[in-house]
């Protein structure tokens, strides 16, 4: 079946959050409110207070935000599938989604493409659809998921592909790269790091660095899937 899939029509995406404010003494008594009583979960699977697990804030829509959509897409080049790597990134999220969005409303604005990401049915893409709400912004066709049948919908998970039905694990994309022998470099941070590199060092190129990493990876374990040869170095391309 994947290998019928036209990998010229598929957005392949990863996205990278905080939480909205630095750190939860920042936040209004009306937010923390609502922060202590949404944490609880975090709170007793840590054994922390409310102020201890706001790092997690940052996996929440409610009370993060994203700072970096990077996307890879595949296109053919003296014979051979290359790959495009692009990032909006940046502290005013509200540009970014606008700029990806018009992406998304444009060159992958039909019924044929798809977008791909690792966990993305659970993360990814309810993520950008609520913060893109959040933001007063209008949803892409390929986000809306109202009304949809299952067979409609657009989207492709690296992650449940992997499943093959089973749901009782959770994979992540460094174990299948290494399962795949799929090359990774070793100088990426952590993704729990995002949030410190974020507030603290100040260094969104370094993000965006690594989300960039995690797409290319992506790409490649979807190639594995299709039992294809991965990209090589000199056919992928960034852009600006």
């Amino acid at each position: 079946m994947l290998e019928n899939i036209q990998t010229n029509k598929i957005l392949f995406l990863d996205i990278e959050t905080v939480s909205q404010f630095a750190d939860y003494d920042m936040l209004d008594d009306n937010v923390k409110s609502l922060w202590d009583e949404k944490s609880v979960r975090f709170q007793k699977e840590s054994d922390k207070s409310s102020k201890e697990v706001y790092e997690k804030a940052a996996i929440l829509a409610e009370f993060g935000k994203i700072i970096c959509i990077s996307v890879g897409y595949l296109f053919s080049k003296d014979g051979k599938e290359c790959l495009r790597l692009k990032s909006y990134y940046g502290d005013d999220e509200k540009k970014l989604l606008e700029d990806f969005i018009h992406l998304l409303s444009g060159s992958f604005n039909t019924k044929d493409h798809l977008l791909c990401a690792h966990n993305g049915k659970e993360f990814d893409f309810p993520y950008i659809a609520r913060r893109i709400l959040i933001n007063g912004l209008k949803l892409p066709a390929v986000l809306d998921l109202a009304g949809k049948k299952p067979w409609e919908i657009q989207h492709l998970d690296t992650l449940e592909l992997w499943k093959f039905g089973d749901y009782k694990h959770y994979t992540s994309l460094k174990l299948l790269a290494w399962a795949f022998n799929i090359p990774t470099p070793k100088d990426d941070i952590d993704g729990s790091e995002v949030g410190k590199v974020y507030w603290q060092d100040n260094n969104i190129d370094r993000i965006v660095t690594y989300c960039q990493k995690d797409v290319l990876a992506i790409v490649q374990l979807f190639r594995r899937y299709q039992g294809k040869n991965l990209i090589s170095e000199e056919c992928i391309e960034i852009i600006n």
